[in-house]
């Protein structure tokens, strides 16, 4: 029989999928409590530039500079691999496939070495709807992960094999939003 302790401490497969707004902003905030646990963070940007310095990048930068410097919270690391907003504007000439490739690739050997308390895969469900990546090879290695390592998947249009095998599982629905009157994002909502 598990103890409470064990109960508590299941690693998680957790999916923020849907057309709505805040899918990213709600994975942050799971990284944000695992942070001040102690955990060793890993956030990697799948579509999103590194080039753009989003709010979020900011705050974990400095959430891991701190725990250099005086040992609270955990360590963060923070990669992107993709070329941008490939919705916003062309991505001409870029090797999207690749990119995701190759990201992915870093996230299973940091799966293997069981680096990281908590992952993020931010745009992860967006790269396996456009079939950059085989579908049943992530699952089955989300799924496989060793310890008690937790994975939250963001992005559109999450494949329903990833949602089947997913422990928890939020769609944000779009009601209404100022893009729908052609307005542009601002700094810090959208960024």
């Amino acid at each position: 029989m598990s103890t409470t302790a064990q109960l508590r401490h299941q690693p998680r497969l957790i999916v923020h999928t849907g057309d709505g707004k805040g899918k990213s902003t709600a994975a942050f905030g799971s990284g944000l409590r695992g942070w001040a646990q102690g955990w060793s963070i890993g956030v990697f940007q799948f579509i999103k530039s590194g080039k753009w310095h989003a709010g979020e990048q900011k705050a974990y930068e400095q959430l891991n500079l701190a725990h250099e410097t005086t040992g609270v919270g955990g360590p963060v690391e923070w990669q992107c691999f993709g070329p941008g907003w490939t919705w916003l504007h062309s991505t001409e000439g870029a090797d999207q496939e690749a990119m995701a490739r190759e990201g992915w690739d870093h996230v299973c050997a940091q799966l293997a070495a069981q680096t990281h308390r908590l992952y993020i895969l931010d745009e992860f469900a967006h790269v396996l709807a456009k079939g950059w990546l085989d579908v049943d090879e992530v699952v089955k290695t989300l799924a496989s992960r060793p310890g008690c390592q937790h994975v939250v998947v963001t992005g559109r249009h999450c494949p329903q094999e990833l949602i089947d095998t997913a422990d928890l599982v939020t769609s944000m629905d779009k009601i209404k939003h100022p893009f729908d009157k052609g307005e542009r994002g601002q700094a810090g909502i959208e960024w």
